[in-house]
């Protein structure tokens, strides 16, 4: 059997979470979004968008953070505010992944939503082909309607998750070995 090097960053992905300038160039960014539009995608729906988060709109995303957070507690300490303000800033670039379910007969939104994470799951891969850190985050604020209102999403539309890209700050953590036989097993 041949080595294949897509084989080998399948199974030696992992994820990174401290990260640093520069964030990938144009030329990276371009073929992390082009894997995204590869992920499995039931009668061609198209049941993602992506909203691309860079320089000072990492600082307005942080803004809208701390309004979503203020709505929930009336009042933020500063330190709580602070580190809320910073959670944008922990890479150059973000890509807020979204899911825009539609009704179809023969396409659940489960399968929507799906799709939506397995272009998330293409873009971590793609980007640790390039050489690029990637982390991918939800947290409350996925889930906050505020945030997606602020975003400009529609009230249909689910935030999948927050893509963080950059340059890796420390050296990644070799993949874990994991024995297959430990979750996969032959049906009768």
């Amino acid at each position: 059997m041949q080595d294949s090097p897509v084989l080998e960053v399948l199974s030696q992905r992992v994820s990174c979470g401290k990260l640093t300038e520069p964030g990938p160039s144009p030329e990276q960014l371009l073929q992390i979004k082009r894997a995204a539009l590869r992920a499995a995608d039931h009668r061609l729906l198209r049941p993602w968008r992506f909203l691309v988060v860079e320089g000072d709109a990492r600082y307005r995303l942080g803004e809208l953070f701390v309004e979503a957070e203020t709505r929930r507690k009336a009042e933020l300490e500063d330190k709580q505010r602070d580190k809320i303000l910073a959670k944008p800033l922990r890479a150059p670039t973000l890509i807020v992944a979204v899911a825009r379910c539609r009704d179809d007969p023969k396409v659940p939104e489960v399968e929507q939503l799906l799709s939506a994470g397995a272009a998330v799951q293409n873009m971590l891969n793609a980007a640790f082909a390039l050489g690029v850190g990637a982390m991918w985050r939800t947290g409350g604020f996925a889930y906050d309607d505020h945030v997606r209102a602020g975003l400009g999403l529609g009230e249909s539309d689910r935030i999948v998750g927050f893509l963080y890209l950059g340059t890796p700050a420390t050296a990644l953590k070799p993949a874990l070995d994991i024995d297959p036989d430990d979750y996969f097993s032959t049906w009768p």
